[in-house]
């Protein structure tokens, strides 16, 4: 089968390898969609993943298809069944997931290889993460399943709700899916963003108001003059993944107001804080890591009740051969929202 591997920093190759055989209790699906994602272009830049993925390694993770085999002990799909999984699966077992924290489980088992023609799911990912599509649904949709699952989680941790004022930074696939969802909440959105293109879509989106986030201009202050009175926003979503947006996030909440902190700074970054006003303005942060069964569910509902327009999120699509230079433009900032690869080719099979 054509595959794409990841061999190293920018360096991954479409290339002929082994289709997999199911295992026990694993299950093979032949990719109809498989979706491009901002985690999958930085590993692209970096070479890996500490977490998810070291080369040389079949890679990807967001996908939708059509179950072609199932391995011994699989009970309850058949092959044709048209499915969508998740990228991981918790254990179940450990103190985290005894908490209600699965996705921080101490055995979080992550699988890649959705950029393939065939992908093959590991047995606690076909029992924890793995679901029918409803007929109609297709596989383009479908496959927005776990980016938007880790968005559900993060809203319902925020306590995004009606009436509240919420600020997103961040104008990417992540932050387009805070303003789809806060707005689907209630709640009255300002987007924040660099590009002019993608502060439209968030208008489009449901968003009352947009921010465009220009070099040496104070964002906390220019997010606060779209606040209600001026006194900040109830909640502060930081879709970015950077000190200087992160500490904007902090300034632009009200008192006793939310920030969070979803899209996680690179490594080693420090953020500073007026520990001052974080007292006495009581002001909460959180940072919401992954997803969840419950939030896959429900991410899933939302698509197939079509509450969310998934197709909204996806800009281009093409052919296997060409992810090589979807990363490289992700890179740069030109690559659009989501592309959706298409292993086995253009045409009716991802619908």
């Amino acid at each position: 089968m054509k595959a794409a591997v990841l061999y190293g920093r920018e360096d991954v190759r479409v290339e002929a390898v082994p289709v997999p055989m199911p295992g026990p209790g694993e299950v093979l699906v032949r990719t109809r969609v498989a979706l491009t994602c901002g985690t999958d272009a930085k590993v692209f830049r970096r070479g890996y993943h500490a977490r998810m993925i070291v080369p040389p390694a079949l890679f990807g993770h967001e996908m939708a298809g059509v179950i072609e085999a199932v391995g011994p002990g699989v009970a309850g799909w058949e092959p044709g069944t048209p499915v969508v999984a998740a990228n991981s699966a918790p254990c179940g077992a450990c103190f985290y997931c005894a908490e209600g924290l699965p996705n921080l489980c101490d055995d979080l088992l992550f699988w890649n290889g959705a950029y393939a023609e065939f992908t093959r799911l590991p047995a606690r990912v076909v029992a924890k993460n793995l679901h029918r599509l409803e007929s109609g649904l297709s596989f383009r949709d479908a496959a927005l399943t776990e980016p938007l699952a880790c968005v559900v989680r993060g809203v319902e941790e925020s306590g995004i709700r009606a009436g509240q004022a919420v600020a997103v930074i961040g104008t990417g696939p992540i932050g387009l899916m805070f303003v789809a969802l806060a707005r689907l909440a209630g709640a009255r959105v300002t987007a924040a963003g660099r590009d002019a293109e993608r502060l439209q879509r968030a208008l489009a989106m449901g968003a009352e108001s947009a921010v465009r986030a220009e070099e040496g201009q104070d964002l906390a202050e220019m997010l606060r003059g779209h606040s209600p009175q001026g006194r900040g926003h109830d909640v502060v979503v930081e879709a970015v993944g950077q000190p200087d947006t992160s500490e904007a996030a902090v300034c632009a909440a009200r008192k006793g107001g939310l920030v969070q902190l979803f899209a996680g700074c690179p490594r080693g970054a420090r953020i500073s804080l007026d520990a001052q006003a974080l007292h006495y303005h009581e002001i909460t942060i959180k940072s919401t890591f992954h997803h969840t069964p419950d939030s896959v569910r429900a991410s899933l509902r939302l698509i197939t009740e079509r509450q969310v327009d998934a197709g909204a999120f996806i800009t281009a699509e093409g052919p296997l051969e060409d992810l090589p230079g979807v990363l490289a433009r992700m890179g740069t900032g030109a690559g659009g929202l989501k592309t959706a690869i298409l292993p086995g080719g253009t045409g009716p099979a991802a619908t």
